[in-house]
């Protein structure tokens, strides 16, 4: 399995937040799940947890658009002779992943998997503004998830 570092950088009054070992497995899974990625021996992600007016802030900024989001992606734009393991960076907004997860009726852990999963493919080119690719990235997501032991993040969706 591929080596995935995640350096965090907490600035959310949450007290229900992933430790380092699940955000780690669960971006792990991702890059070696995806087979644009699976031969990497190592990637590292820098990981910003935000408080809901920070995450709106920076929606806002980057996406143009109101309110905050579960989980906004940077992917790395290094020259690849550099040959650095970085992914890019991600950040995710707890409030918004607490809210979704009550909302969709889902574990909290379970939904925390889905936003690093699904900001890590991010990271790694997916992307679900076109149906066909919003269809592969979502199947990959799902079976990533499922060999986590975490069911379809889709379902009644």
């Amino acid at each position: 399995m591929t080596t995935v570092h995640v350096d965090i950088m907490i600035n959310s009054a949450s007290q229900r937040l992933p430790d380092q070992n699940h955000l780690e497995k669960w971006a792990a899974a991702a890059v070696t799940g995806c087979p644009k990625s699976s031969q990497r021996e190592e990637a590292e992600i820098s990981l910003l947890i935000v408080d809901a007016e920070e995450g709106a802030e920076l929606n806002r900024q980057w996406r143009g658009k109101e309110g905050p989001t579960n989980v906004l992606s940077f992917p790395s734009d290094l020259p690849p002779e550099l040959e650095l393991p970085l992914l890019g960076d991600l950040i995710v907004c707890a409030p918004v992943v607490e809210k979704e997860a009550m909302e969709q009726k889902k574990s909290l852990d379970a939904h925390w998997a889905h936003m690093m999963v699904h900001g890590t493919l991010h990271l790694l080119g997916y992307d679900h503004i076109v149906d066909q690719e919003a269809e592969a990235m979502e199947s990959l997501e799902t079976d990533i998830l499922r060999q986590l032991g975490y069911p379809d993040p889709y379902q009644d969706h």
